[in-house]
């Protein structure tokens, strides 16, 4: 029975038409800029992709690292879990 939830969980947080082409794009490129994502998937918003990539690392699926020096750089990334 709990299998049957976790699966139900995970498919909760991965549904959606954007976040399978992120993580395939995470996956593919190990760690990526915020642009280059864009770039990769461009029939998505800036707005969407914002929205989908902070779900993702609500759920610790992207771990987003931001270096602090001008201009600003963040990069984004797959986690172990």
């Amino acid at each position: 029975m709990t299998v049957y939830c976790k699966f139900g969980t995970a498919l909760d947080i991965l549904t959606g038409k954007w976040k399978s082409l992120i993580l395939l794009r995470l996956l593919s490129n190990s760690t990526m800029r915020f642009s280059e994502l864009q770039k990769a998937i461009p029939d998505i918003s800036k707005k969407m992709l914002a929205q989908q990539l902070k779900e993702l690392e609500y759920h610790d699926i992207v771990h987003r690292e931001v270096y602090a020096q001008v201009p600003p750089k963040v990069e984004y990334s797959i986690t172990e879990y």
